[in-house]
C-alpha cells in the first residue's frame, strides 16, 4: 500500500511539477514570436514553461534524448520524422517559404523545381527549407538568416530561402539594400507545438486551450502583439532598419 501511494505521488509530481522545458530554433523571427506566444498559452493552465533557443539539429537531438519536453514550433512533417514527439493537433502559427534574390539578378523561378538551377543558401536544421531543397546539389547551410542573405548580397549565392517575415526583418536589421523577396512564395505551412511522448498528458490540455483561444480571437490578438514586439526589437537594434520595419508593420496591419 505504501509503495502504491509513493508511486502515485511521484506520478502526480511528474504531471504537475513545473516548469516544463522546451526548445526553439535560434535566430528565426517566427521562433521568436513562438517564444512569446506559447508561454501565454500554457499560462492558461497555470503552468510555467522555459524556452531555450538552439540550432535546429541540436534542438531536435535534445528532444529526441528526452532532455527537453518538446519543441515550441515545427511544421507538420516534423512529427512524421520524430515519433518520440506528439503533435498538438491545432496549429497556432504559419510560415511562408520565400526566395530572396539580388535586385539586379535575372533569377527566373516559376516553381519549386526551378530552384535546382541556382545556388541556394539557407539556415541549417530548418525543416521547411530542408524539405524544399531535398536532392538539390548546390545548397549551402548557414548559421543565421543574415548570413544566408549576405551570401546573396555578395553574389556568392543566387537565392536565400527562409520564412517571409524572417527574411524581411533580417534584411532591414542588417541594412542589406540589394536583396529583395521574389514576387511569389512557394509554400504556406502551418506550425505546430510538439510534446515529448513522456509528457503526452499535456497534449489534449494544450489543444483544448488553442481551440478555445482560436475561436475567441484571443490567439490572433496574442500573435499580432508578439509579432509587433519582436519586429520592433529588431528595428531598434539598427537605425538603418527603422523605416523599413515601420513600413513592414503597416503592411501587416493592412
Amino acid at each position: 500500500m505504501k509503495k502504491s501511494l509513493l508511486l502515485l505521488l511521484l506520478w502526480c509530481n511528474n504531471v504537475f511539477a513545473g516548469p516544463l522545458h522546451f526548445v526553439s530554433i535560434n535566430y528565426l523571427i517566427e521562433q521568436e514570436v513562438g517564444r512569446l506566444v506559447l508561454p501565454e498559452i500554457y499560462r492558461q493552465l497555470n503552468v510555467t514553461i522555459v524556452v531555450t533557443p538552439y540550432p535546429g539539429k541540436r534542438a531536435q537531438q535534445l528532444v529526441r534524448s528526452g532532455k527537453r519536453h518538446g519543441e515550441i514550433m515545427r511544421i507538420y512533417s516534423y512529427g512524421d520524422e520524430n515519433p518520440h514527439t506528439i503533435r498538438v493537433p491545432t496549429p497556432y502559427y504559419t510560415l511562408e517559404t520565400m526566395a530572396f534574390v539580388r535586385s539586379d539578378s535575372h533569377v527566373d523561378i516559376q516553381n519549386e523545381q526551378d530552384l535546382s538551377n541556382y545556388r541556394i543558401a539557407k539556415v541549417r536544421g530548418v525543416k521547411h527549407t530542408n524539405n524544399i531543397t531535398k536532392g538539390m546539389s548546390e545548397v549551402e547551410d548557414t548559421d543565421t538568416t543574415i548570413q544566408a542573405l549576405n551570401l546573396v548580397s555578395k553574389g556568392l549565392a543566387d537565392i536565400a530561402l527562409t520564412n517571409r517575415i524572417d527574411g524581411l526583418v533580417m534584411l532591414a536589421k542588417a541594412g542589406i539594400e540589394n536583396v529583395v523577396p521574389h514576387q511569389r512564395s512557394f509554400r504556406v505551412l502551418k506550425l505546430y507545438h510538439y510534446i515529448h511522448k513522456d509528457q503526452r498528458h499535456w497534449v489534449k490540455k494544450i489543444d483544448d486551450v488553442l481551440r478555445r483561444m482560436t475561436q475567441s480571437g484571443e490567439l490572433t490578438e496574442l500573435i499580432k502583439k508578439a509579432e509587433n514586439q519582436v519586429i520592433s526589437q529588431h528595428c531598434r537594434q539598427s537605425s538603418v532598419a527603422t523605416e523599413l520595419c515601420r513600413l513592414h508593420l503597416s503592411q501587416e496591419e493592412d
